[in-house]
């Protein structure tokens, strides 16, 4: 009955959104300026000039050529913000959907059209770059709480095949942070803001440049006690950059960034305990005469953190002569990772380093076209981990049960035309080819693995340990796959085109797919299901025999411009086979991952933006997704968990005076959003709205301040997700409540 009303409420709500889209307002995004790709200019939010003004052009007269979906947001149009997240940061732009698990600089779940969006954390589904480097490992994995849009003066945004020729192998896409430089910021920038939740942010910059040479620093500061119980998070953050023009024709940037970031994991609660008190965290499954209660993680015992260091380094030199551009990169990171996870889990501690080799030659033999007339690109990432694997006692690191030599490699190529068919059509065939590779050497050389538990009616009383046989996770797999796009751009005037395109998707497993642990319960350490029997025999891992997930897919965009008015709507439908879906149970324990059989993706992305009168403008972004099983023999037809069937944000910025700005937002999840997969818990429908004001003192000198959900509204940014859930489980995240926030700013 809910799964029906909640089909019956979508039909109705659909139409109604459509016609709100195509009726008013905006977002703050701009065209993504080389790859395939579709996103209209959209006026800025702002009155001051963005830093990044002189690309802006570049970007511009890219945009009409491009077929398919991405976006470029102009960070320093955003303007001053006591905390610039991810979520907020990606919050206007259609088809990103960020929904914040336990406020500040945590691990938000970042999903682009469904692409990992099942795994707790999300360390899959989307490439992450930095100034053309990816933030991943070599087995496509990232950490998403080192994503720092403070640090960037622009993200590109990349949806579905249009990421290939960046190297992506993912379904869902790629997001590049653009640093910016000496030339793009010159001078220097001074920013401190505090507020509630015991929130400090302290960011700033300084550039320079000559004739020759051109460099910037940048460093980033925040910490919070957060809005609950156990919420703290701290991040800092330091980049740099320097530029070289070693002749007319070539250029070189070395560029370095360093970033630490630690957060306590406030867990999730059941829905009752959320409405009562959203500040607490949970102490496990309450034990009844007839059967545990409320189940879920005990986090005021195992008091969950993740702390985690990554290492930067690299540089990109770009040659140009006449016709021909040749780019090359070569990148190191070096990423140190400690997760506490939940007894059921235990610690996982990853150690490595990852080699990244790119280069790419594109020819554009007519300079008045926006897009070369050839291109082709070739990444190489390759990479080892050493992965720890320890008990939670307590919230502390207890014995070793897991020693393994994690390794990876991806390879990347891609080949792609832009053919003119006259003035008003453009044909974009291209081909892409990866092949990675998989594997893990188990060095545990015991015959036994310790285990651990409490008992279940008294959860802070240990219980003997034990111990389960030694079961080898050695793996070594390779995967390969071609993926040929094609795509016809029209363009009917200087304010209208159309794009139509068709693609293949390839999308291996990473090492958290393929080697799970697995048999633990909220009482107790993985291998160990029944707590009060430390004999019973299980394993502590699971390694699938996984496939990779692959994707056709068929989309098609209009962009155009009317008047006050610019739209942006793309919409996409996909034939998934093998989705690769990270399972857990009703506590919230892992079950690894499998693949799904066959599933499909359908959805809708819209941005428009307007000047509704001389001083107000207003912007809005619309994500439509539906995710279903197709015909699977436990599921049917159900929805994938995890996935807001519609998500929407508005804002209108209003220019009172020449240096007074009020701006008025909210962030809109109007229809339950699915919690498992089997559709029986349902985390409901929410708003959220925010007001922020920013008052130029002069040239120099600015302030701002802004209150954060203004009514307090008490709902669940987030949920974990689950294959079957309970009703009375542990299972949403709720979101921050009011805040308040205030900042200054000098420039100089």
């Amino acid at each position: 009955m809910r799964l029906q009303k909640g089909l019956a409420e979508m039909r109705v709500f659909t139409p109604v959104v459509t016609a709100l889209l195509l009726s008013t307002t905006s977002h703050q995004v701009l065209a993504q300026s080389a790859s395939p790709g579709a996103v209209i200019e959209l006026p800025s939010l702002v009155v001051t000039t963005s830093d990044s003004a002189p690309d802006l052009a570049t970007l511009r007269k890219r945009l009409n050529a491009i077929p398919g979906g991405v976006a470029l947001v102009d960070v320093n149009a955003i303007g001053p913000t006591a905390n610039l997240t991810l979520s907020r940061a990606l919050e206007s732009v259609p088809g990103v959907v960020v929904q914040n698990f336990f406020g500040g600089n945590d691990q938000p779940r970042l999903q682009i059209r469904g692409s990992g969006s099942q795994q707790n954390p999300v360390e899959r589904g989307v490439l992450v770059l930095q100034d053309g480097l990816p933030l991943n490992r070599a087995d496509g994995s990232y950490i998403v709480g080192f994503i720092d849009p403070q640090q960037a003066s622009a993200i590109e945004v990349f949806r579905g095949y249009t990421a290939n020729r960046l190297g992506a192998t993912v379904l869902g896409g790629a997001l590049n942070f653009i640093s910016p430089t000496g030339l793009s910021a010159p001078g220097s920038m001074l920013q401190f803001s505090a507020g509630s939740f015991g929130q400090v942010n302290v960011n700033g910059r300084t550039g320079f440049a000559n004739d020759k040479m051109n460099g910037l620093i940048q460093a980033d500061f925040t910490t919070r006690t957060g809005f609950r119980d156990y919420n703290d998070s701290q991040r800092v953050a330091v980049g740099a950059n320097v530029g070289f023009s070693l002749s007319d024709n070539v250029k070189t940037r070395v560029f370095a960034g360093y970033r630490d970031l630690a957060f306590d994991v406030a867990g999730p609660l059941p829905w009752v305990a959320l409405k009562q008190n959203p500040k607490q965290n949970w102490r496990g499954p309450i034990v009844t005469p007839s059967g545990a209660i409320f189940p879920g993680p005990n986090v005021d015992r195992d008091r969950p953190r993740r702390e985690a260091s990554q290492f930067l380094i690299g540089s990109r030199t770009t040659a140009t002569y006449g016709s021909h551009v040749f780019d090359g990169t070569i990148g190191y990171t070096y990423t140190d990772d400690m997760f506490r996870f939940p007894i059921s889990s235990g610690v996982r501690t990853t150690k490595g380093g990852d080699l990244t080799v790119s280069g790419r030659y594109a020819y554009q033999p007519d300079e008045s076209r926006p897009l070369p007339l050839f291109e082709t690109s070739v990444m190489y990432t390759g990479g080892s981990a050493e992965r720890g694997n320890y008990l939670n006692i307590g919230g502390t690191q207890g014995a070793q049960f897991g020693d393994s030599e994690l390794g990876a490699s991806t390879l990347s190529l891609y080949s792609g035309m832009n053919i003119p068919l006259g003035d008003m059509l453009t044909l974009s065939p291209a081909l892409s080819y990866a092949y990675a590779t998989r594997s893990n050497t188990d060095n545990w050389a015991l015959p036994t693995r310790p285990t651990a538990a409490f008992a279940p009616p008294r959860p802070y009383m240990p219980l003997p340990n034990g111990a389960v046989p030694t079961q080898n996770t050695s793996f070594n797999n390779n995967y390969d796959g071609w993926s040929p796009s094609i795509a016809l751009n029209l363009k009917l005037n200087e304010n209208n085109s159309f794009f139509i395109a068709l693609s293949h998707s390839f999308e291996p497993p990473t090492w958290e797919d393929m080697l799970a642990t697995v048999n633990g319960t909220p009482n107790s350490s993985p291998g160990r299901p029944n707590p009060g029997n430390p004999r019973l025999r299980a394993a502590a891992f699971a390694t699938p025999d996984l496939d990779a997930q692959t994707a056709n897919t068929i989309e098609g965009g209009w962009r155009g411009e009317y008047g006050a008015v610019a739209w942006d709507a793309t919409t996409y439908y996909s034939w998934v086979e093998n989705e690769l879906l990270n399972l857990r149970d009703a506590t919230g324990a892992s079950l690894g991952a499998m693949n799904a059989g066959k599933t499909r993706h359908f959805g809708v992305e819209v941005g428009v933006t307007a000047k509704l009168w001389e001083h107000l403008i207003a912007r809005l972004a619309y994500t439509y997704q539906d995710f279903r099983f197709q015909n699977d023999p436990l599921r049917g037809n159900n929805e994938l968990a995890g996935i807001p069937p519609h998500f929407i944000t508005l804002a209108m910025q209003y220019q009172m005076t020449d240096k007074w700005m009020v701006m008025g937002s909210f962030r809109w999840s109007p229809t339950p959003t699915p919690v498992d997969n089997m559709n029986t818990l349902y985390a409901p429908a929410w708003i959220v709205a925010d007001v922020r004001t920013e008052y130029n003192i002069n040239e120099n000198f600015s302030v701002f301040g802004e209150i954060t959900n203004v009514f307090d509204e008490v709902y669940a940014g987030s949920t974990l997700i689950v294959d079957n859930a309970r009703t009375d489980q542990a299972a949403f995240l709720p979101g921050d409540g009011r805040g308040f926030f205030a900042g200054v700013k000098a420039t100089f």
